[in-house]
Formats: C-alpha cells, sequence, structure tokens
C-alpha cells in the first residue's frame, strides 16, 4: 500500500528462509564445539586456530562464487565450523595466557572489541558492495584479508606445534551441572539471542513499514556494533572493578529495554537510539560472562579452559541458531512488534539471575589451594606464567622449571 518494491507476502515467507540461513551457522557450530574443545585439550590451541582460518577462507570463497540457496546455505554451514576453531581456541588461548583475572578481562575486553571491527565494518559495507559493485565483491575482499590473518598465523603462533593442556580438563558433564556456568551461559545466549532475532528479521521489517533502499538495511545495524565495540572495550576494564555480576544484570536489563523500542521506530533515524543501546549492553554481557567463565573454571574446577569456552561458545551459538530459526515463525504468526515483545521480556526476566554471580563459592578441593594463595582479590589460580616472553608463543618447559 505505501508503493514498497515487493509485495507484503513475498517478504513475510523471506523471513523464514533468511531465518534458517543465518540459523544454520549457529547451528553447525553449536554441534562442532564440544569437539573442538576436547581438541584443544589434547593439542593445544594453535593448531585449531589455523585450521578454523583454512576453513573460513573457504567459506568465504563459496559465498563469493553461490548462486543458490543451497550453495548459499552449505556455505554458511561451513562457516559454522571454521568459527568453532577459531573461536573455541582463541578464547581458550587468552585464557591460559593471561592468568591474572584483571588482565583476562581486559584482553578478552580487546578481542570481542575485535568481533565487534568486524560487526561493525561488515553490515554496512556487505550491503553498500552489493548495491553499487556486486555480490562476489564483499566476500572477495574478506577472502583476501583471511589470507593476511592466515599468513600472521604462521609467523606468530607456529601452528605445527602440539602443546597440549599441562592439566587434566573437568568433563564437559561435569562443568554443565555447574549451576554458576549455566546461569553466565544463559545470559550469554539470552543477550545475544535479541540481536540474532533482528539480523534477518529487522531488514524485511524495514523493506514493508519503510520502503528502505539496500544500503539501508545493513547500514541500521551500525549503530548496534559501534556502541558494541565500545562496550566490550570500556567494561572489559570496568566489569572488574564494578562487579562482573552487576555489570551483566544492568546489561540484560538494558538489551530487554531496547528491544522493546524498536519496534517504536517510524524510520531508520527511529532505530539509531534502540540499536545503539542493545549494541552497547551486549557489549557489557558478553565482556563480563566471558571472563567469568575462565574465573569459575579457576575457582570451582581444574584451570584448563577449551571445555568451559566451548560451553561458551555453545551458548552464544544458541542464541544465534534459534533466534533466527524461531524468528521467521514469530514475525508469520504474531508479527514484528510482538517479537520484539517476547525477546525483551525474557532478558528482562533473566536480569535478576546474575545477581548469583556475585560471590560464587570455591570447591572444597580449591578451598586448599586459594588459602595458600591468599584472598580471592588476587584473581589467580593457576600457575603463574612468565609474560616477559612472548605471550602467544609456549614456552611451557621453561615455565615448569621456574615453578619448581
Amino acid at each position: 500500500p505505501r508503493g514498497c518494491p515487493e509485495g507484503d507476502e513475498f517478504l513475510t515467507k523471506e523471513n523464514v528462509r533468511v531465518g534458517l540461513l543465518f540459523a544454520s551457522k549457529a547451528l553447525v557450530q553449536l554441534l562442532v564445539n564440544p569437539s573442538v574443545g576436547a581438541l584443544t585439550n589434547r593439542i593445544g590451541y594453535h593448531i585449531p586456530m589455523f585450521i578454523g582460518f583454512t576453513i573460513m577462507f573457504l567459506s568465504t570463497v563459496m559465498f563469493a562464487f553461490s548462486g543458490t540457496y543451497t550453495l548459499l546455505f552449505i556455505a554458511r554451514a561451513l562457516q559454522g565450523v571454521g568459527s568453532s576453531f577459531s573461536s573455541v581456541a582463541g578464547l581458550g588461548m587468552l585464557a591460559s595466557v593471561y592468568t591474572d583475572d584483571f588482565e583476562r578481562g581486559s584482553a578478552m575486553g580487546i578481542a570481542l572489541g575485535g568481533l565487534a571491527l568486524g560487526v561493525l565494518i561488515g553490515a554496512p559495507f556487505g550491503s553498500i558492495m552489493y548495491e553499487f559493485v556486486g555480490k562476489s565483491s564483499p566476500f572477495l575482499v574478506l577472502a583476501f584479508l583471511a589470507l593476511l590473518d592466515g599468513a600472521l598465523q604462521l609467523c606468530i603462533l607456529q601452528p605445527s606445534r602440539i602443546c597440549p593442556e599441562s592439566t587434566q580438563a573437568t568433563p564437559m558433564a561435569t562443568l554443565l551441572r555447574d549451576p554458576y556456568i549455566l546461569v553466565a551461559a544463559g545470559a550469554l545466549c539470552f543477550s545475544n539471542m535479541g540481536v540474532a532475532m533482528l539480523e534477518p528479521t529487522l531488514p524485511i521489517w524495514m523493506m514493508q513499514t519503510m520502503c528502505s533502499p539496500q544500503w539501508q538495511l545493513g547500514m541500521a545495524f551500525l549503530p548496534a556494533s559501534i556502541s558494541y565495540l565500545i562496550g566490550t572495550n570500556l567494561f572489559g576494564i570496568l566489569a572488574n572493578r564494578m562487579g562482573r555480576w552487576l555489570c551483566s544484570m544492568i546489561g540484560m536489563a538494558v538489551v530487554g529495554a531496547s528491544l522493546l523500542c524498536v519496534p517504536l521506530a517510524t524510520n531508520i533515524y527511529g532505530l539509531i537510539g534502540p540499536n545503539a543501546g542493545l549494541g552497547f549492553a551486549i557489549g557489557m554481557v558478553d565482556s563480563s560472562m566471558m571472563p567469568i567463565m575462565g574465573y569459575l573454571v579457576d575457582l570451582r574446577h581444574t584451570s584448563a579452559y577449551g571445555t568451559v569456552y566451548a560451553i561458551a561458545d555453545v551458548a552464544f551459538c544458541m542464541g544465534f541458531a534459534i533466534g533466527p530459526s524461531t524468528a521467521g515463525a514469530i514475525v508469520r504468526a504474531v508479527g514484528f512488534p510482538w517479537l520484539m515483545v517476547i525477546i525483551g521480556v525474557t532478558n528482562l526476566a533473566y536480569a535478576p539471575l546474575c545477581w548469583a554471580l556475585r560471590s560464587p563459592p570455591a570447591r572444597e578441593e580449591k578451598m586448599a589451594i586459594l588459602s595458600q594463595e591468599g584472598p580471592m582479590q588476587t584473581k589467580s589460580y593457576t600457575r603463574q606464567k612468565s609474560l616477559q616472553e612472548f605471550p602467544l608463543v609456549d614456552n611451557s618447559d621453561v615455565e615448569d622449571k621456574n615453578v619448581e
């Protein structure tokens, strides 16, 4: 009725197809993560990271030259395998190198800032290149950048070396029975599910209600990406001082409020405030919960990080698997505004559970270690690794001799 380029019925049906395409990556990543976590405990983090780069490069090239929905679906699923290797190995490596809790939080804030930078550039870059150059162009640029990343990994990480964890990892089943780890994982899942539901449905809703051109569909996510970049870097440091449980609780409340405000927008400018608040709040939650995962393993289990960050990535991926795959069906059933109400209220209701992470108790077998090392404020529960060496190069033999 407003002269939009496509009929409402066509766009409503596309919600489901686009949602499944988005969700396929997260679903595959969800299934692969446990195996990657076990693999990192056996051979270390460097080789899995390089495997992840290789798969991601192949996926990007496939995206550039795929001309059917089936090929795009396969490329997206392959991307999930590569992301699993890269994210689990990367977070585990940071947790093992930075054993001090404050330094770990800062390092993970920077790493999540790198994720935010990719999202920041990706959506507007992809939509503008698609509009004015063609579908293949953004993926070819990404493939070139992926090659540079692979070259840096070869030079710095030396991915041919096998460096297994020095301690036996806690089984995943044991970690999944830990209520504190489950609370942290739930916060990651539900906070990211909001933006996961927006990704496939917001552009189509904009086309239906605002008659937005192609280039605006990616630009709508720009405020969220910028604020996420700011939030992860800012609260990577501040969250440790104000309390990560409090930071995540406030973040989830702001996520819920921002999602409730999205349907109130009547043009792209009305989306700036809600999307900026959403990105900033998710940055608060992610930069708090990722270090908490390592902290909980140090406090209550053995200090091997591949498995717990596989759980963290599973939680993250559940949000991005359940969100897009169900969002299209919910929009068809009750409409986009009610979708935002459902996920917004879910985040508001979950936020108080973050109180449980305020002061998690240590397991009995950890109490003796903690009492010898001093009060919990030392925030370092494993043997201290010398950071005078380049932190990404494993010197476990030398470190063991120094400890002795």
